[in-house]
């Protein structure tokens, strides 16, 4: 038995009746076609995790880096 009780010789004859319907260019143009789209899919996917951050930063918005002097009140004279 094959996938789902259909034989391998099932398999065959429905292989043999599309090649015969559609041609071996045209299904070769189909699954050329097929892998050109599933790369362009897999590259814009890549692209888009890459140009977004994966912490959203405040752009704009700077820290003082200078610390401020606090007078001690004790060592006042």
């Amino acid at each position: 038995m094959g996938f789902g009780g259909i034989s391998i010789w099932q398999l065959l004859i429905v292989l043999l009746i599309v090649v015969m319907l559609f041609g071996t260019k045209r299904l070769k143009g189909l699954g050329s076609d097929l892998g050109d789209a599933i790369k362009g899919f897999k590259k814009s996917m890549g692209n888009e995790a890459e140009d977004k951050p994966a912490v959203d930063e405040p752009k704009g918005q700077t820290f003082d880096a200078q610390a401020r002097k606090v007078e001690d009140p004790a060592k006042k004279d």
